[in-house]
């Protein structure tokens, strides 16, 4: 079982937003782009880079989808209190 991983994310307040970016990753655009962009996290400055973090050190429903979804495709959008997260996680080890 994971216990680290490492993950991308991109943070939007509204699910259409977060629909819409899916979309165009589907479409071919970078994720790291389209962080930078749109992101509402600190994390946007550097693509939505959020490093290597232990398995219970991120909320709940984030926790779940990191360490349980597939690696290297976008997921989501996961809804948490912070607002709607498309997450690539990139390992798991």
């Amino acid at each position: 079982m994971a216990k680290t991983a490492a993950a991308l994310h991109i943070l939007v307040k509204h699910q259409d937003l977060a629909n819409d970016i899916i979309e165009q990753l589907k479409k071919g655009a970078k994720f790291q782009t389209l962080a930078k962009k749109y992101s509402s996290c600190p994390s946007g400055k550097r693509g939505g880079d959020l490093g290597e973090f232990k398995k219970g050190s991120m909320v709940p429903a984030f926790d779940k989808a990191v360490f349980s979804g597939e690696t290297l495709v976008p997921l989501g959008p996961i809804k948490t209190k912070f607002g709607y997260h498309i997450i690539k996680v990139l390992y798991r080890t």
